[in-house]
C-alpha cells in the first residue's frame, strides 16, 4: 500500500503569488501561503516557487519550508507588484524553472529514494507544468512525481492547452461552481476547497469589540476586497443609501485596493449623497495601531475607507464587531473572506456562486441577485432577530472549522495518493 509521509515525499509548489506583500494581489497569495505552511507543519519538505519581492533573498529557508523568489531580475524593474510585466515573468518561469527543478530537486531526490508532489496554480503556470512533465520524462524520473494544476479563477483559461495539461496533470479547482466553469472547456476537475488559517479562530477580547463598536453608528457593515466589479461594491454602497433613506444611520467600513473601479465606487457614493472619510496609516501597523488611528480620526462618515494594511487580528475583531460583513460578490470562485468572517464569529452575507459552504439562514445570509434592496432587506431582517443571528454565527463557526488547512491538506494528500496509484497502474509499475 502506497503511503506518503515526510520521510519519502517532498512538495514543490509553483505560483505567481506568495507570502511577500509584493506577491499578493488577491486570494491566491493567501491560499498558497496557507497551503505551503500547512504542508510544512506536517513535516514535509516544501519548495515554494513564486514571483517574490526583488529586494528579498532569492532563496529563504524556514524550517522545512524553502521560498524561491523567481524572476527577480525582471521584478527589480517592475516594483509595482507581482503582475507587472506578467507575460515576461510567465515566459521566464516556463523556460528557467523546469530545468532547475529537474536538476536541483527531483533528480537528486529520486536518487535518494524520494518522490515528489508538484502543485501548480493558475493559468500562468500551465506551460510550466507541461514543460516540467516533459523534462522529467526525458530524465527517466517522471514516474516518481505527480503533477497537480489548480484553477482558482476563470481568468486566462482560454489561453490553456487543456488536452496537453490534462494529460500530464491532475486538474483541480476550489469549488463546485468553478468546476462548472471549467466543464465549459471540456474538463471535469476534482474539487479540493481552499482552507483557512487557525489564526482566524483566536479569541477576540470583548474590550476590543467594544472599542470598535463605539467608533461607528449602527448598523455597522464591513466590506473588504479588491475594487473589482465582480465584488459588487456599488451594490453595497447603494444598499447603504437605502438603509439611510429608511431612517437608519448605517456605516460601511471598507478596505479596497488600488484598482481603477474604486473611482466608480466613490463617484456613485457621492451621487447618492453619501459622505466618505479616508483613514490613512502607513507601514504594517498592529491591531492597536489601527485602533488608535481610528480613535484619533473619530469617523463620522457614511463610508469609512481604511487606506492601510489590516492585520489578521484586527480584521477578525472588525468582522466580529460588525452587524454584517458584505461578501456579496456576483462572481466568486470560492469566497475565502466569508469563511474568515465565520471563523471570527461574525455574520457573513455572501453571494451565491462559489461559496459552497454557505447555507442561507443556517450559517449566514445569501444574496443571490444584484438588487441592493435585497441586500438592505437582509440587513434589516437580521437586525430584528438577534436570536437567529446568534444561531447563524454559531453554525458559521462550526462550518469554518471544517475548512481548517489541516483538514484540507488531508483531502489533498488523499487525492495525491490516488494520483500516484493511478499513475503506477497506467505505467504498469
Amino acid at each position: 500500500m502506497l503511503e506518503l509521509h515526510p520521510g519519502n515525499t517532498e512538495i514543490i509548489a509553483i505560483a505567481f503569488e506568495g507570502p511577500d506583500p509584493y506577491a499578493q494581489a488577491g486570494g491566491l497569495g493567501v491560499r498558497m501561503t496557507g497551503l505551503t505552511k500547512a504542508l510544512a507543519a506536517r513535516g514535509f519538505r516544501v519548495h515554494f516557487f513564486f514571483v517574490g519581492d526583488p529586494a528579498r533573498p532569492g532563496v529563504e529557508t524556514r524550517d522545512t519550508l524553502t521560498l524561491y523568489r523567481w524572476g527577480q531580475w525582471i521584478s527589480q524593474y517592475h516594483p509595482e507588484g507581482v503582475y507587472a510585466a506578467e507575460w515576461d515573468k510567465m515566459v521566464d518561469l516556463e523556460n528557467s524553472l523546469p530545468p532547475f527543478v529537474r536538476d536541483h530537486l527531483v533528480w537528486p531526490g529520486v536518487q535518494a529514494g524520494r518522490r515528489f508532489v508538484i502543485l501548480t496554480e493558475e493559468w500562468q503556470t500551465a506551460p510550466t507544468a507541461i514543460g516540467l512533465s516533459d523534462l522529467l520524462y526525458g530524465a527517466g524520473v517522471r514516474s516518481e512525481a505527480v503533477i497537480f494544476w489548480n484553477a482558482n479563477h476563470r481568468m486566462g483559461l482560454h489561453r490553456i492547452d487543456f488536452p496537453r495539461l490534462g494529460f500530464v496533470a491532475t486538474l483541480t479547482t476550489v469549488s463546485r461552481f468553478m468546476r462548472h466553469v471549467l466543464q465549459q472547456y471540456g474538463i471535469n476537475p476534482v474539487v479540493i476547497p481552499n482552507g483557512i488559517d487557525a489564526a482566524w479562530f483566536q479569541d477576540i477580547p470583548q474590550s476590543v469589540v467594544h472599542r470598535i463598536q463605539r467608533l461607528f453608528s449602527r448598523p455597522l457593515l464591513v466590506k473588504v476586497g479588491r475594487f473589482d466589479p465582480d465584488k459588487r461594491w456599488i451594490m453595497a454602497v447603494e444598499a447603504v443609501a437605502r438603509l439611510k433613506a429608511q431612517g437608519l444611520a448605517p456605516t460601511l467600513v471598507m478596505r479596497g485596493g488600488l484598482e481603477p473601479h474604486g473611482a466608480a465606487v466613490f463617484e456613485r457614493a457621492r451621487d447618492l449623497g453619501l459622505s466618505v472619510q479616508d483613514v490613512v496609516l502607513e507601514g504594517t501597523p498592529s491591531r492597536d495601531d489601527v485602533l488608535k488611528a481610528l480613535e484619533a480620526a473619530r469617523p463620522r462618515a457614511d463610508l469609512v475607507h481604511l487606506r492601510m494594511f489590516l492585520p489578521t487580528d484586527f480584521l477578525g475583531a472588525l468582522y466580529r464587531s460588525a452587524d454584517a460583513v458584505l461578501v456579496n460578490s456576483g462572481f466568486e470562485p470560492f469566497g475565502l473572506v466569508g469563511l474568515e468572517v465565520m471563523a471570527s464569529r461574525g455574520l457573513a452575507i455572501t453571494g451565491g456562486t462559489g461559496e459552497d459552504y454557505a447555507r442561507a439562514f443556517v450559517n449566514g445570509l445569501v444574496v443571490d441577485n444584484e438588487d441592493p434592496w435585497r441586500l438592505a432587506e437582509l440587513v434589516r431582517f437580521v437586525e430584528k432577530r438577534p436570536e437567529l443571528r446568534a444561531q447563524m454565527i454559531r453554525a458559521g463557526a462550526a462550518t469554518a472549522k471544517t475548512y481548517l488547512w489541516d483538514r484540507v491538506v488531508e483531502e489533498l494528500l488523499s487525492q495525491v495518493t490516488l494520483a500516484f496509484e493511478r499513475q503506477n497502474r497506467e505505467s504498469g509499475v
